[in-house]
């Protein structure tokens, strides 16, 4: 969310309520650097700092802070895979940080999320605590949560997977308030039902999150899984069997008994890379 106001003075009439902000970055020395920054400021209470996703998410729902501060790119689980996993009722505001990039910019204006570049500039991030403050000021609280997912959300689709990422090793999963990582390598199918996707792993556990088919399968290790139809991945590893079915399509089975049908496109592609030696 871009604005030409550069005014970096605190507002008078705000230092009677703080602004509780919690920091999160994968990096020590970028959160110093901001909690050097806030601490100056007298409408502002820093409660907690976060190094990695998970930690973001358990410290955002445990203390439920007015702002959040969030690098954008942290391994495993980024800024943007935090707020899809946070309780739906968790309402603290996010401003992403990020070294500039012009993409990521474009996507956070056009959908009204707040951002900071690296390195951050002081005036700027007076200008995310004003704003902050105002909108909590003035919007209707409940209606924060279901926003700022639905901004998010957009953005993330805008965005798709960043090319530098590393591939996945664990998948974060919600279980009613934990986040658990399930190994890539004990997942056997990955399917899609309509905007979630379920995750069976070689023991037959079953989990559901919200992401993408695509965009999971381009984190995945590369040539792990394949492609059995729009909607469905599975391990390759884990194919147990690959049997005919009429019209020139295949049924494949997994180690773990489930059965997935293969569609027409995918068949070609499970005869060339599966069953030729």
């Amino acid at each position: 969310m871009s604005s030409s106001r550069s005014d970096a003075r605190v507002p008078e009439d705000r230092v009677a309520h703080r602004l509780r902000v919690l920091i999160v970055d994968d990096e020590r020395p970028a959160r110093a650097f901001l909690k050097a920054m806030l601490a100056a400021y007298e409408d502002v209470e820093i409660v907690g700092e976060a190094s990695d996703g998970a930690e973001a998410i358990t410290e955002i729902e445990r203390l439920s802070p007015d702002l959040v501060l969030m690098d954008l790119h942290m391994p495993e689980i980024d800024g943007l895979a935090v707020v899809r996993l946070l309780r739906k009722d968790c309402a603290s505001l996010i401003a992403f940080v990020t070294a500039y990039d012009q993409h990521a910019v474009e996507a956070f204006e056009l959908n009204a999320i707040d951002y900071l570049l690296k390195p951050v500039e002081p005036a700027r991030l007076r200008q995310t605590v004003n704003r902050a403050i105002e909108r909590l000021e003035n919007a209707d609280f409940a209606s924060i949560a279901v926003r700022e997912s639905e901004r998010v959300r957009a953005v993330a689709d805008a965005l798709g997977e960043p090319a530098f990422a590393a591939p996945l090793q664990r998948v974060p999963v919600r279980r009613a308030d934990d986040t658990i990582f399930v190994r890539v390598d004990e997942i056997s199918t990955v399917v899609a039902d309509g905007e979630l996707l379920r995750l069976t792993t070689v023991g037959n556990d079953r989990h559901v999150i919200t992401y993408r088919l695509k965009d999971l399968e381009a984190r995945l290790p590369k040539g792990q899984f394949i492609r059995l139809s729009r909607g469905a991945l599975a391990s390759i590893a884990r194919i147990s069997s690959v049997s005919p079915m009429p019209g020139g399509t295949y049924s494949v089975l997994m180690s773990n008994g489930q059965r997935i049908d293969v569609s027409r496109i995918r068949s070609r592609v499970i005869r060339s890379q599966l069953l030729k030696l």
